[in-house]
């Protein structure tokens, strides 16, 4: 039946160089579902690199591509083998590569996408547009739910991932965390915990940090307020190799940890806290725009201090 469907799609085509591109879909395989997309997520960290030319040597990098891994949508058609899904429901995309030559990395940011019935989650309709926030929401968990991990003490960054850090911590019932952020802007918008200038922190000894700023020069001011024996995660993305001084390291017995991508099983445990309200995705959305501005908003996510979480709208893409 979907033979001949086209979708509307976000090309970055090069370096700063993004248009709104329709492209041919394959009909739905046995095993696969297609997507009316409701709403897409910007993602400021793979996404900016994807968009800037920035992006390190990366599985399947290379232009044009469509990007975007934070996509929820309505379920249009099923495959002839696809069970435990309704044509109508809500579900939740981390990408898609339906895209033929055009590469999908992460090939979220469509009006439709055609993708394996096993890559989508059922979501709750009540989430709507917060539902973007699932991705971030599993890679917060899966940074925390490493089985010797200690529960964050610091968090560096007050950004969408860090906000998701400190609740997740609070909803998995550890003590609130200290927050580090240095723009005062961002400092805004806690709940339950503190969010201070790092400058003014007289803590100084944190048996836990989870370092989400990006910046690949921290590491030795995180280690100079590491207690002996603790942890330092990245979970973050960082573009530049990072250094360190050993002797610092060394002296607190220290131990850096680098915290991958999330897996299904991190995305059920997050929805699960949604579900029995220990987790909150309100707040995190600051701005929205029509996918047809696709161009301006993508700008406007990479370049605007003040905007936290941009979301296209799909819902009226022609």
């Amino acid at each position: 039946m979907a033979q001949g469907w086209n979708t509307l799609a976000v090309v970055i085509e090069g370096p700063e160089r993004l248009a709104l591109n329709r492209l041919s879909l394959p009909a739905p395989g046995p095993d696969e579902i297609l997507v009316d997309i409701e709403w897409s997520g910007i993602s400021t960290g793979t996404e900016r690199l994807l968009w800037s030319g920035r992006m390190p040597p990366f599985p399947g990098m290379g232009y044009p591509l469509v990007p975007g891994y934070e996509s929820v949508g309505r379920v249009r058609e099923l495959g002839s083998a696809v069970t435990g899904y309704a044509v109508g429901q809500r579900v939740f995309v981390p990408g898609a590569r339906c895209f033929g030559e055009v590469r999908g990395l992460f090939g979220g940011a469509a009006s439709q996408l055609v993708v394996p019935a096993v890559r989508v989650t059922a979501v709750d309709d009540a989430l709507g547009e917060r539902a973007v926030l699932l991705a971030l929401a599993a890679t917060a968990y899966h940074a925390l739910a490493n089985p010797n991990a200690a529960p964050a003490g610091l968090i560096v960054g007050h950004g969408v991932l860090g906000r998701l850090l400190a609740r997740i911590t609070i909803a998995l019932g550890a003590p609130a965390p200290m927050v580090w952020e240095r723009d005062e802007r961002r400092r805004q918008g806690a709940t339950g915990y503190a969010v201070i200038d790092p400058a003014t922190d007289n803590h100084r000894r944190y048996r836990s940090i989870y370092d989400v700023s990006g910046d690949s020069r921290i590491l030795d001011s995180l280690l100079g307020v590491l207690a002996p024996g603790g942890e330092v995660v990245l979970a973050g993305f960082y573009t530049e190799a990072m250094q360190f001084d050993f002797t610092a390291a060394f002296m607190r017995e220290a131990r850096i940890r680098i915290a991958a991508e999330w897996k299904e099983p991190d995305l059920k445990a997050v929805i699960a806290l949604i579900e029995r309200g220990a987790l909150s995705l309100d707040g995190l959305i600051t701005h929205r725009r029509d996918a047809q501005s696709a161009d301006a908003a993508y700008r406007q996510a990479f370049g605007d201090p003040d905007c936290l979480k941009m979301v296209l709208d799909w819902r009226h893409a022609a």
